[in-house]
């Protein structure tokens, strides 16, 4: 039996150094980009402390967000985001909107926020007592709100357009600070705002005492805009609410001062006697019962103080002055104060 031996040529053993070599190159390289992977996720992008608002449209891709971002300078290896957001099969998660990145921000925490769609939102506050023509300035001249309802629409087209067709806009849209993305437009600000008046409106109406002279919860809301505008003291909502409350059970007449305004046009911020005897609609001295519809937006305490009057025998108020009022329960107290807080007071002017 004969023994033979295998004797590698010195060009084999080359090529097998080699191959080893390549190994251990191509080892390091990957324990390398692996490594510097792990160092992405975690180092915060190129910002400065004050971040910036980044606007991502709808329908962009991950790819091409990654790519901006690199172009922009605020992220070194577009790639390791791409395959960090494959990794969590975040790719076709991402939300578009205008979002803030503040300093700081790392990969992770970008990709986080741009999933949960954590965008910036700008703010509109309407006030309790406005009027309609209020709201829709509000929101017409917001720079941040899409307009899409022309302002030459009719009261009534602007009403249909947003769904309501055939209803009063006033006191129909809740009194709020509302927070919205950028993009938001008109119409959906307004559905939101009327929603929300509903909404709260019904939950009220659930709640509301007993055997009042109120039928329906969009009478409520007329009175609880009566109230709104009567006084801006909490602590007399209630008690104003009960006034008006026992003058609709007796059948007098509210004689409210608020309504009369609201019936006239081009109202200059001084009531005369005239205007307490001239007819309209809104003339709660000429006219018995509510006005027809709300002359203002009421907030969720003047609703509640609509549907929970106090208790008590007033059926008048006068304002003293002072922010609040004097109530008695016969003319003849109320003749007195109207004569102390009233006529006296226009001696004072006078003088």
């Amino acid at each position: 039996m004969r023994l033979e031996s295998h004797i590698h040529s010195p060009q084999q053993g080359g090529v097998f150094i080699a191959l080893l070599v390549l190994l251990v190159v191509g080892a390091a390289a990957g324990y390398w980009l692996w490594h510097d992977y792990q160092r992405f996720q975690q180092a915060p992008l190129v910002l400065s402390d004050r971040g910036i608002n980044y606007r991502i449209e709808p329908g962009t891709t991950l790819t091409a967000i990654a790519n901006d971002l690199a172009d922009k300078g605020i992220l070194r290896q577009p790639l390791y985001l791409r395959l960090l957001a494959r990794e969590r099969a975040d790719a076709n998660r991402i939300k578009a909107g205008e979002y803030h990145i503040p300093g700081g921000t790392t990969a992770v925490a970008l990709l986080d926020q741009l999933v949960r769609g954590k965008v910036i939102e700008y703010s509109v506050t309407l006030i309790e007592g406005w009027n309609f023509q209020q709201v829709l300035s509000a929101v017409r001249t917001h720079p941040m709100i899409v307009q899409t309802l022309s302002e030459s629409l009719s009261t009534e087209q602007l009403m249909e357009a947003i769904g309501l067709q055939g209803q009063h806009p006033e006191g129909q849209f809740y009194p709020d600070t509302y927070l919205f993305p950028r993009g938001t437009t008109d119409k959906e600000f307004l559905q939101r705002a009327y929603q929300s008046m509903q909404n709260i409106l019904a939950e009220e109406w659930e709640q509301k005492d007993k055997d009042l002279p109120l039928e329906t919860p969009y009478e409520a809301l007329i009175l609880a805009s009566i109230i709104e505008k009567e006084t801006g003291l909490p602590e007399e909502r209630t008690e104003i609410a009960g006034v008006f409350t026992r003058r609709l059970e007796k059948g007098m007449l509210l004689q409210t001062d608020p309504t009369v305004i609201y019936g006239i046009d081009n109202f200059d911020g001084n009531i005369r006697r005239r205007d307490l005897k001239k007819d309209t609609p809104y003339n709660t001295y000429t006219r018995a019962g509510l006005p027809p519809t709300p002359i203002a937006m009421p907030g969720r305490d003047a609703i509640y103080a609509a549907l929970h009057p106090a208790d008590g025998k007033s059926l008048y108020f006068i304002a003293t002055g002072n922010g609040g009022h004097y109530f008695s329960a016969t003319l003849k107290e109320h003749n007195r104060a109207v004569n102390k807080y009233q006529i006296q007071r226009r001696k004072q002017r006078s003088e």
